[in-house]
């Protein structure tokens, strides 16, 4: 069929294009029912035939090889193009398909059923085919004009369930996954690669919907999917696979390193064209697979956790790590798992790390230190499961566990004749809670404390977050007559301006800045010497940590320290071994005094 083509032909064209079904891979959802239309009419050969432009293409078919054929003198054109069914009993005896591809390929019969769109398009035909001429009786024609029907029916639910994304105009994930499935099935145990193409991060797409507002979000959607068509070419699938990612699969015969190659050079334009090149950041992740032995949706989700990797690097594309991936897997574990443990009662525990005081080493403190036994892993390092938990819901409940936990404990070694305070970390979504102070004097009250046995420490960048808010709980914190102090100094984004407001009374030097000191001089010394001077010049007593070695607790004192806390000291404890320290401390101590 050359030249113009008609106006309603145009638009039949049209409508199959969009429905993005030519040149994908064979679907078991159309093939069962090609199986079923075969077996009726009792013939070999049965076909979902499409009518493209130039060709009839077989999104299904049985007892043929080849995928296509002319368009021209196909009787799947006629019925595509009447939308009626048409029968043909011997196609050598017909005077316009007697010299058709079919005919001289030996078939002689020919019935075919109309595939029509809810809007009148026909896109093709179901048909069956076979080598005798025959007559197909009413019921055998009811039927295939009923399972024509099914296959119009699978293509329309395809299209407008959750396969085409009404933005995009792209078919979305499950799409993706049904058309890696599908090549699954015909090309098991081939190589594959799968892109996926990440234009922004989430919080970027909020900030432009929320400054800009939806339809700017609509429009970066658009503009990011013109490009990546225009960028992989016409004879790619491109899918709409999350907010803000596309993916695509790589050509056959893409080699890996080569291909990561192109696409990090290629993709340089698309990135210097976006029209919110400057407030967002396009990264790219390509994982390698081998079709039939990984799902699509884990292919997605590894593709992705690439993309992520790639922003930290070059070029912004990042090749799938096997071992980064097992890394983040874990950490979403851990974070699933810590919601048990915090219901559990034989997983979390506190350990305690002593304070000394310089002046009079005696023991006036300990740091509670939250502690995880997984029923899987065994002990978890806090330094790991720690920042996962820290930015999640979960935080506000494990700093309450720990709270509870530390104020049990204080009251048991008060029985014992142990008086320490204790100090507990919080983290900045802390200082968020309404009822923080009114639940902690709860707490006390409950075991028959006083608000100077408890100490919370927060960090300088917990506190920069919401600076005001902040300042705001720390006051009623310290007015409550709780003890407060600055943790980690040295290693946040302090502003001093807000550091004079905060009432705390203890501020502690990062261990960073001590454990490097080896004598009482050079720039080392010269910085610990200034936080330390202006620490007390704002009246805050000082906690200097990580002191390991003789030579740091000696320096630290020299500079007027008044408590210290490191291994020189004494390691991490359960609170039974803390409290035989302590007394055995306390006894050799007394022994000193009186020896004096």
């Amino acid at each position: 069929m050359g030249g113009i083509l008609p106006r309603d032909e145009e638009a039949r064209l049209d409508a199959l294009h969009q429905l993005r079904l030519l040149d994908t891979p064979a679907s078991e959802s159309f093939d069962r029912i090609t199986r079923m239309a075969s077996l009726i009419f009792g013939l070999p050969v049965a076909a979902v035939s499409l009518t493209d432009r130039d060709r009839q293409w077989f999104k299904s078919r049985v007892g043929v090889d080849h995928c296509s054929i002319p368009r021209h003198k196909a009787p799947c054109a006629r019925v595509a193009e009447a939308g009626q069914p048409l029968i043909v009993e011997d196609l050598l005896a017909h005077p316009h398909y007697a010299d058709s591809v079919l005919a001289d390929a030996g078939t002689r019969f020919y019935a075919g059923a109309p595939l029509v769109t809810s809007d009148g398009y026909g896109l093709g035909a179901l048909c069956v085919l076979g080598t005798e001429p025959r007559a197909a009786s009413s019921v055998e024609l009811a039927a295939l004009v009923d399972l024509a029907a099914m296959v119009m029916a699978q293509i329309e639910l395809q299209h407008a369930f959750g396969r085409i994304d009404p933005v995009s105009g792209l078919p979305m994930r499950a799409q993706f996954r049904d058309d890696v499935l599908d090549l699954a099935r015909s090309r098991a145990g081939q190589p594959g690669i799968v892109v996926l193409v990440d234009i922004a991060r989430d919080e970027q797409i909020s900030r432009i919907g929320r400054v800009l507002g939806g339809a700017r979000v609509d429009d970066l959607v658009r503009e990011a999917s013109r490009s990546l068509r225009a960028a992989i070419g016409a004879e790619r699938s491109l899918y709409h696979v999350g907010a803000a990612q596309f993916a695509f699969l790589a050509p056959d015969d893409a080699e890996q390193d080569s291909y990561v190659e192109e696409l990090r050079s290629g993709f340089a334009a698309i990135r210097a064209s976006s029209s919110v090149r400057f407030v967002t950041s396009l990264s790219i992740g390509v994982r390698p697979f081998v079709l039939g032995q990984t799902s699509p949706d884990d292919l997605l989700r590894g593709a992705a956790a690439a993309a992520q990797d790639a922003r930290g690097v070059a070029g912004a594309v990042s090749l799938y790590s096997t071992s980064s991936d097992r890394a983040h897997q874990r950490q979403y574990g851990l974070l699933q798992d810590f919601g048990a443990a915090l219901q559990a009662d034989d997983q979390l525990r506190l350990a305690f790390q002593p304070r000394i005081e310089v002046a009079t080493g005696r023991c006036v403190g300990a740091e509670a230190l939250l502690r995880w036994r997984h029923p899987r892993y065994g002990d978890v390092s806090p330094a790991e499961f720690i920042p996962i938990i820290e930015r999640t819901s979960l935080a506000l409940p494990t700093t309450r566990w720990v709270l509870d936990a530390a104020l049990t404990q204080i009251a048991r070694w008060q029985r014992e004749g142990v008086d320490l305070r204790v100090s507990v970390n919080l983290s900045a979504v802390n200082l968020s809670e309404p009822d923080l102070v009114a639940w902690l004097q709860c707490g006390l009250l409950k075991h028959g404390l006083r608000p100077e046995q408890i100490e919370l420490e927060l960090t300088e960048s917990a506190i920069m977050e919401h600076p005001e808010q902040a300042v705001g709980v720390l006051r009623e914190l310290a007015e409550a007559g709780v003890c407060l102090a600055i943790d980690d100094f040295g290693t946040g984004q302090s502003s001093l301006a807000y550091l004079q407001q905060i009432p705390a009374q203890v501020l502690k030097i990062d261990q960073a800045f001590v454990r490097s000191q080896t004598r009482a001089e050079g720039a080392d010394y010269v910085l610990l010497e200034t936080m330390v001077a202006m620490a007390h010049k704002l009246g805050y007593r000082v906690v200097a940590e990580g002191v390991e070695t003789s030579m740091a607790a000696e320096i630290v004192a020299g500079l007027g320290c008044e408590e210290v806390q490191g291994f020189l000291y004494a390691r991490p404890m359960e609170a039974e071994a803390l409290q035989t320290w302590y007394h055995e401390r306390a006894g050799a101590r007394e022994v000193r005094l009186a020896q004096s």
